[in-house]
């Protein structure tokens, strides 16, 4: 099963037919299905590990040439430290260039409780917005290099 998006109609339909969507999706070219993972350069990659596992529970990963990410569900941030990136590298890898926004099925509420327990402080509190599938709830703060983060609900 697969969805066309029909121009001409100027909507989505669903087909069962997996012969038709292969058909589809030759005749569309690439389509992107999901995000792997995504790269922060960081000022302290120990700093980074401590913050993002502590506070976010976000799991450590060590791997290549002691290289580190940071994993969680499907996804994971490698970590480059400012100054000894990994080529190919982004044209200006800055520390606090970032603006990420996590998901969770923690209650929002308890979330922004337990952020406030370990000292965060909170630039703004369950402030609508809109995600990638629809309405969100979220809370921002900064990690130790200041990128923002978000850390939303869906409603």
């Amino acid at each position: 099963m697969c969805n066309a998006d029909i121009p001409d109609l100027g909507r989505i339909i669903k087909l069962n037919s997996p012969k038709l969507c292969l058909l589809i999706a030759v005749n569309r070219g690439m389509e992107i299905n999901r995000l792997d993972h995504l790269v922060l350069t960081v000022a302290d990659v120990d700093a980074t590990c401590k913050f993002y596992s502590e506070v976010l529970g976000m799991v450590v990963e060590t791997f290549g040439d002691n290289r580190k990410a940071l994993k969680f569900g499907n996804q994971k941030i490698n970590l480059h430290q400012k100054g000894n990136e990994i080529d190919p590298k982004a044209n200006r890898p800055t520390p606090g260039s970032a603006d990420l926004c996590f998901i969770t099925d923690t209650p929002i509420a308890r979330v922004e409780q337990e952020l406030i327990g370990k000292g965060l402080n909170l630039i703004a509190s369950r402030v609508e917005r809109t995600g990638a599938t629809g309405k969100i709830v979220s809370i921002y703060f900064r990690d130790p290099d200041l990128n923002l983060i978000e850390v939303s609900n869906y409603l």
